[in-house]
């Protein structure tokens, strides 16, 4: 019974990995595609800063209301994701069905980049697909903070302390680099149709997701948005 519980739980974090490279992934993915049709990227919110900072330095005031409005959906999208997954009841396959749905919308434009902003949206409400995986944050849509926890992590290992799980950092980071050379090849070659390898690979992400147990996709967003806080106990009258 023993041996057979530890098989399952190494699945289940083998599966998480895959999972939150195969999320990684997509936002490689989705990042280079909207960069090369729009200039700005659509998930590396700390390169949108950087660049809005240059904006305010130079007084480029196109500039500074472009990469703002791009930060602020981010952040919006974000928020729609917590929501969802509430609404939802902590359905990732939903989610990524919506981030395939909105994915396309660029092709109803007559300008591809005018549509990008609805991929911003995508990639914010994607970062609540995945929180954790045995106890270790990853992060979904941004590596800065994987490969800063990855580096203190061998760090810490290499002066002989013991850091659970420090490793499985470069997974995110592995999966957004792959991402970002599908998305370039493709973009290269399709133009504005690339949207739907993204579209593609989300929906194939929320088929996939179905064939796992809703109870190891649970275990995977930390906060549990999807749960409702239960009531107060109701005081005494005096």
């Amino acid at each position: 019974m023993r041996t057979r519980l530890r098989r399952r739980n190494r699945l289940r974090f083998a599966t998480g990995l895959l999972f939150a490279a195969s999320l990684s992934f997509l936002a490689g993915l989705a990042d280079v595609v909207g960069f090369i049709l729009a200039g700005d990227f659509v998930s590396f919110m700390s390169g949108n800063t950087t660049r809005l900072g240059i904006a305010l330095a130079t007084g480029d005031g196109a500039a500074i209301l472009r990469l703002a409005l791009v930060v602020a959906i981010f952040v919006v999208g974000n928020a729609f994701g917590a929501l969802f997954m509430r609404w939802t009841h902590g359905s990732q396959p939903a989610l990524l069905c919506l981030v395939g749905i909105l994915a396309l919308l660029p092709l109803l434009f007559a300008e591809a980049s005018h549509g990008i902003p609805a991929l911003v949206l995508a990639m914010g409400a994607l970062n609540a697909a995945l929180e954790e995986v045995d106890g270790q944050a990853l992060g979904v849509t941004y590596v800065s903070g994987a490969l800063s926890r990855f580096g203190r992590g061998l760090g810490r290992f290499l002066i002989g302390q013991q850091a659970k799980g420090w490793w499985v950092q470069i997974v995110p980071w592995a999966g957004m680099l792959t991402g970002a050379l599908t998305g370039a090849l493709l973009t290269h070659r399709w133009g504005a149709l690339a949207v739907f390898g993204v579209a593609g690979t989300a929906l194939a992400l929320a088929l996939a997701g179905f064939l796992v147990p809703p109870s190891w996709r649970r275990v995977w967003l930390a906060r549990k948005p999807f749960r409702r806080a239960p009531p107060e106990p109701r005081k005494p009258a005096s």
